[in-house]
């Protein structure tokens, strides 16, 4: 493929995970504290499909886009997201991305390594935005640091990694059929 035709595919497929991700920050159900959304598992997929340079890039566009003032945040979008508690998720889903993509890598494998690299990449994301939420409520004054810290977070854990789960299955699933059929995602 000339470069100028994979350049474009590239920001193609970066683009798709950047609208994934909004969509999933904009379907939420609402829940005590923190409505549940499904970025943790976009972000695991994107790194799963894209590998980890593209899929850290997706969310990179998507983080910054929302810093820059458009609505692409659960809560809108603008520079002051950085002060909420849960903005380090969002720094999260970068990382996650990249640690995906890069225990899966470009080699085909086995469905054990597709469960590791999402088991991880959600651990990750998680390593990420808990020390921030407590960090930025802490600064923010919120008094109670461990409700926040069960009802603001680990009562999401158990849903993320069954999601996250469910994200290993369908990329082993897709990642032949997308390499079979030629696109390069």
């Amino acid at each position: 493929m000339k470069k100028s035709k994979r350049i474009a595919a590239d920001i193609a497929e970066v683009a798709v995970f950047v609208a994934l991700m909004v969509a999933a920050s904009w379907i939420s159900i609402p829940f005590p504290i923190v409505p549940l959304t499904f970025q943790t598992v976009v972000s695991v997929l994107a790194g799963l499909l894209l590998g980890w340079k593209k899929g850290a890039a997706s969310m990179c566009v998507y983080c910054f886009a929302g810093l820059a003032g458009l609505p692409f945040f659960t809560g809108g979008g603008g520079i002051a997201y950085v002060l909420k508690p849960s903005f380090g998720y969002i720094i999260g889903f970068i990382a996650a991305a990249a640690v995906a993509g890069a225990i899966v890598g470009n080699k085909t494998c086995g469905i054990k390594r597709y469960l590791t690299a999402a088991i991880v990449a959600f651990l990750v994301d998680y390593a990420v935005g808990i020390p921030y939420c407590i960090i930025a409520a802490k600064l923010l004054g919120v008094a109670d640091l461990t409700k926040l810290f069960l009802t603001g977070n680990l009562i999401y854990m158990p849903k993320d990694a069954v999601l996250c789960v469910l994200a290993a299955l369908l990329a082993k699933t897709l990642v032949p059929v997308i390499r079979g059929g030629k696109a390069r995602i």
